[in-house]
């Protein structure tokens, strides 16, 4: 079992939907744990549960939702507390330094911290990052419309002092109109469809995906899956 932090403000909702898609078409077993205070996947996956907290499935993806650690997903789902999940990866999108604490993201094998360059977005996750106690290696992911190097570079500057410890690698994602339309479209449908979406936005979804997996022997497993998705299989 491999756990992937996804980290910061930015709204990451549709980002591990999408690389959670993929996994789950090579035939991975995913859950996704959503830890942001406005939990936004309630709204974007159908389910059928008022509670408070629940665990449902869709798209061959298992959601937690309203949960604050391991231990009451565990127990939601009748768990022992010293049992492992049998999931191949967990995905922890919390915007919280409590998120990062409970579900000892430290420990994770991958981090991302995940930004636009609005204020909102790079105050708060400096917010997040502060509560850091030791340092952390982080992948940036960056959304922005038209990246520069001195948006990189402000980032830089305004986490010094951070324990992040920023990846020489990074991640972007061009903020194209064109896919925020696919994007809702299926989520009106709810779907998730890599089919028209833009060939920069999917090339940084596989890329994650490879990332994620780590193994050059399901290279072509991710191969294949992805060029179903892109056709809409």
């Amino acid at each position: 079992m491999k756990t992937v932090g996804f980290i910061g403000a930015y709204d990451k909702t549709d980002l591990i939907l999408y690389i959670s898609k993929i996994l789950a078409a090579m035939g991975k077993r995913v859950l996704v744990i959503d830890n942001t205070i406005l939990q936004k996947i309630r709204y974007v996956i159908p389910n059928i549960s008022p509670a408070k907290a629940y665990v449902t499935s869709f798209e061959e993806i298992d959601f937690a939702v309203g949960f604050y650690n391991y231990s009451a997903i565990k127990a939601y789902i009748g768990m022992p507390e010293h049992a492992t999940f049998d999931y191949d990866y967990i995905f922890v999108d919390t915007d919280s330094a409590e998120g990062l604490e409970n579900f000892e993201l430290k420990n994770a094998a991958i981090n991302y911290f995940v930004t636009n360059f609005s204020v909102y977005s790079l105050k708060k996750g400096l917010e997040i990052l502060a509560g850091i106690n030791e340092p952390m290696p982080l992948t940036k992911v960056l959304f922005s419309k038209n990246i520069t190097k001195e948006e990189d570079e402000y980032l830089n500057f305004i986490s010094i002092g951070a324990k992040a410890v920023w990846n020489e690698e990074k991640i972007y994602f061009p903020f194209e109109q064109g896919d925020q339309t696919i994007i809702m479209e299926n989520q009106r449908m709810s779907k998730v469809k890599l089919k028209k979406l833009t060939t920069l936005y999917k090339e940084s979804l596989y890329y994650i995906a490879d990332e994620i997996i780590g193994e050059q022997r399901e290279s072509a497993n991710l191969r294949k899956a992805f060029k179903q998705l892109e056709k809409g299989v």
